[in-house]
């Protein structure tokens, strides 16, 4: 079994009237938060209020930008020129920047969300778009990435210390992708079905299949999606079964590959 790991969740996903998750209980639980730059969720308010509940909690903070996609919570995928992809990114990191040093705080790594993440995992030009971009801007940040990725490969090849991740309420293709969410086995529902899941991975520092494939793996990070309904039940029950197994849950930079 690995002794340390990361624990992050999606969070500052609420906008306007909507609120989405429950970010102040999965801050107390969770070590890193991907924070929403308010292009496929989030606004103004909601950025800056996730910043200081992320401070008030000791939770190390990422970018988490995605497409600028509101209805379809950046899930959907688009079809954005390579100009366009790396403004939008440049645009959001630009943001959240804004609203952590406004509150004297330091954001540490980067995260791609959704579709925009799943399509840069296995296109190597667009992960290579990405991660350009926000080199240009915030180069010494980490990069987290979906374990095994062209967006893993294409951060280490162009500098960037990088966190693999793994996800706790998803299941994996025997590509070593995460299956779609358009399939009825895309996601783990429950704690009870999530915490073998993680233990597994972390242990073998391998990743499963639906079908049973092993796919090898450092498992750095394990993502719990902040937006579904057993995320806090999922999240604390997977902090407990992992230090239960004598593995330190740490933020991004404090995992002593990084140190």
């Amino acid at each position: 079994m690995s002794k340390e790991v990361n624990l992050n969740a999606d969070l500052g996903e609420s906008f306007g009237a909507y609120t989405i998750g429950s970010d102040s209980e999965i801050l107390k639980i969770v070590t890193s938060a991907n924070v929403a730059c308010g292009f496929h969720a989030g606004d103004p308010t909601v950025m800056m209020d996730t910043v200081a509940l992320a401070k008030e909690n000791n939770v190390s903070i990422g970018f988490h930008p995605g497409f600028p996609d509101l209805q379809g919570f950046g899930r959907r995928p688009m079809n954005i020129a390579p100009k366009d992809l790396a403004a939008l990114v440049t645009y959001q990191v630009g943001a959240l920047q804004a609203m952590a040093a406004a509150q004297d705080f330091e954001v540490t790594h980067m995260k791609p969300h959704g579709a925009m993440s799943n399509m840069a995992s296995i296109d190597p030009a667009m992960a290579d778009c990405i991660v350009k971009a926000t080199k240009a801007c915030v180069p010494d940040v980490i990069f987290l990435a979906i374990a095994g990725s062209e967006l893993s490969k294409s951060a280490r090849e162009n500098g960037f210390r990088v966190a693999e991740e793994v996800f706790a309420d998803r299941n994996y293709t025997d590509e070593g992708n995460l299956v779609s969410r358009r399939e009825a086995n895309a996601m783990i529902h429950s704690a009870d079905e999530a915490v073998p899941h993680v233990l597994r991975m972390v242990e073998e520092q391998a990743i499963f299949s639906v079908n049973g494939k092993r796919i090898p793996t450092e498992v750095d990070s394990i993502c719990v999606h902040g937006d579904g309904p057993a995320a806090v039940a999922t999240a604390q029950a997977l902090r407990e079964a992992l230090e239960a197994s004598g593995v330190a849950v740490k933020a991004i930079p404090d995992l002593s590959k990084f140190a």
